[in-house]
């Protein structure tokens, strides 16, 4: 089947705006949205054909997740990951950012500690401080040298345990650096997890859009037994097959015990199920991988793109993302900007009338985030306007 990646979507024309979107109207009409994780490709027509199937059926009472779903999820993750997960470890939920607060809320106590590395996907900054908890934080090692991967830095991670941590946020594959761990960097990170007794929340949500060809993506519970006990692993088709407005996520929690804990403690917290993104996700992961390979090569495409062009931004820096649609620059040197000091995104919004993510709001000032994520011809409009910029 052939699937179209190319014809760009109108999703800010005036007879749209009955669906708002963040991505495309919270900066303005003349500006370029290269920001939020939201691509501008249509869904899988399996996603979709299921969607108004639900839809035909007109009635949109409390719902249940189907045993379908379950099932279904069970043999994805067997067939793409090697790992035979049980359809009663699963508990699906409205959100990976929901999940990320209610682990919180259940599975720590007021004063704990919760870590994170930075730079992160902003929303682990957050979740300390907004759950009552003690905010901890460790630094990811910066490339050795430009295009060089960021690091691990399992002794910048180990001084910022203290006796109060209890939690460790982790992201695998990593946003925003785009990096996939390789497993001799997660043994040590699984070592010291067990050997200060953390709890693991592992946000794989970008497992499935690795873009090397020979990549295969481990869960971090499925590849250290030791640490099924202690470890919630969190997936969504959200960003693999873009259907982050239908808020549809899965906890998997092997261990019966913390299970308990974490289903007890949400009740009253969270809504019923969300009975179309459910139907969505199932859709997604039964049928909606051929359009997921269609996909990884369109990204693979812009992001040889997208290295291109920042090698002729002198003084920008980019380790080329292994995974999904997200890469992360390093303008503190640019010679393109005129402040240094103030935030590069602030300015090219400004200058360059593209809007990207703010290297600040993941703990890392100087940086943006780009989404790639969009068509070719999107693409290349807003990399036009950067090179007005950054092209000194």
């Amino acid at each position: 089947m052939e699937f179209d990646f190319a014809t760009p979507i109108e999703r800010r024309h005036p007879c749209e705006r009955a669906w708002p979107s963040q991505k495309w109207h919270r900066y303005g009409d003349d500006v370029l949205p290269l920001w939020v994780a939201d691509m501008d490709f249509r869904s899988p027509p399996a996603v979709v054909e299921a969607l108004r199937a639900r839809v035909d059926h007109a009635v949109f009472g409390y719902g249940l997740v189907p045993d379908s779903l379950r099932h279904t999820l069970c043999q994805w993750s067997q067939e793409h990951y090697g790992w035979a997960i049980e359809p009663g470890w699963q508990r699906w939920l409205p959100g990976v950012v929901p999940a990320l607060h209610l682990v919180s809320l259940t599975l720590t106590e007021p004063g704990d500690g919760i870590l994170t590395m930075t730079p992160i996907y902003p929303p682990f900054l957050k979740v300390a401080e907004r759950t009552g908890r003690l905010p901890q934080r460790a630094a990811l090692a910066e490339p050795a040298e430009p295009g060089a991967p960021w690091r691990l830095d399992l002794d910048a991670l180990e001084a910022a345990i203290t006796p109060e941590t209890r939690l460790l946020l982790w992201c695998h594959p990593h946003n925003p650096t785009g990096r996939v761990w390789r497993h001799d960097e997660l043994a040590g990170l699984a070592e010291l997890v067990e050997r200060h007794d953390l709890l693991v929340v592992s946000d794989e949500l970008h497992c499935d859009l690795l873009l090397d060809d020979d990549a295969c993506h481990r869960p971090l519970a499925a590849a250290f037994p030791g640490l099924v006990e202690r470890t919630l692993t969190l997936w969504a088709p959200s960003k693999t097959f873009n259907l982050a407005g239908l808020t549809a996520a899965c906890a998997v929690i092997p261990d019966r015990r913390l299970r308990h804990r974490f289903t007890a403690g949400i009740q009253g917290l969270v809504p019923d199920a969300n009975v179309l993104g459910l139907v969505a996700a199932e859709a997604a992961y039964a049928h909606g991988n051929p359009w997921r390979h269609a996909l990884l090569e369109v990204l693979r495409q812009h992001r040889r793109t997208l290295q291109a062009r920042v090698a002729d931004w002198p003084g920008v820096a980019m380790s080329a993302p292994e995974s999904t649609y997200l890469a992360w620059l390093d303008l503190r040197y640019a010679e393109g900007l005129v402040d240094h000091t103030a935030s590069p995104q602030r300015e090219l919004l400004q200058r360059a009338g593209v809007a990207l993510s703010d290297g600040a709001d993941f703990g890392w000032p100087g940086f943006v985030r780009l989404n790639f994520g969009t068509t070719a011809l999107q693409l290349e409009q807003a990399l036009m306007r950067l090179d007005d910029v950054l092209c000194g």
